[in-house]
């Protein structure tokens, strides 16, 4: 797959962030457009109240020259919770991690080389190193929160309606889970 050539049509996220606006405001129009107000709310909440320890940002800031190249769409929860995590990271990563955004609903052959469980399930981190080679993903969402996810689905009467168990866990959590597993990521190349 040419990694290079969907980074080259990627964004950065500032214009995520302004298309999250611009989607918000004509969120009636599209689809799963009842989810984008939420998921601005979460979004920017996170963003507000984040900050990187001293200790991981020392870890960031040593880790290897990289690339995430990151698949998402705002009226996705989990990318309500993870993708500003993944942008105060890159931020604190001094130039180490660099970060674009890519959406799913858009490059469809893209998610569907990077599947989860058979699904498009968003956001995904495509790992690549400095010369934009594969070197793994992760996604959509922590591991935690994941068994919780296909146990909530693989129950008849919690499997159409997990995202608010999933939510409560992602408040309980306080970002921890994902910085962890972001961190880890970004150690090894």
């Amino acid at each position: 797959m040419d990694y290079h050539k969907y980074w080259e049509l990627a964004i950065d996220y500032h214009q995520y962030q302004i298309d999250f606006e611009s989607k918000k405001v004509n969120a009636a129009e599209l689809q799963y457009g009842e989810y984008i107000a939420l998921n601005h709310h979460r979004s920017e909440r996170i963003e507000k109240r984040l900050t990187i320890d001293s200790e991981f940002q020392e870890i960031l800031k040593k880790a290897p020259q990289q690339h995430w190249l990151v698949i998402s769409e705002h009226w996705c929860g989990d990318a309500a919770q993870t993708v500003p995590i993944m942008n105060k990271l890159v931020e604190s990563s001094q130039g180490k991690i660099k970060m674009k955004l890519i959406y799913r609903d858009v490059y469809t052959e893209l998610i569907d080389a990077h599947l989860t469980n058979g699904g498009k399930a968003v956001p995904k981190i495509i790992q690549l190193d400095h010369e934009m080679q594969f070197i793994r993903d992760w996604g959509p969402r922590p591991a935690e929160a994941q068994k919780l996810v296909q146990e909530l689905r693989a129950n008849p009467e919690t499997a159409n309606n997990y995202a608010e168990p999933l939510h409560k866990w992602y408040a309980l959590d306080k970002q921890k889970s994902t910085i962890k597993e972001l961190i880890n990521l970004s150690r090894i190349l």
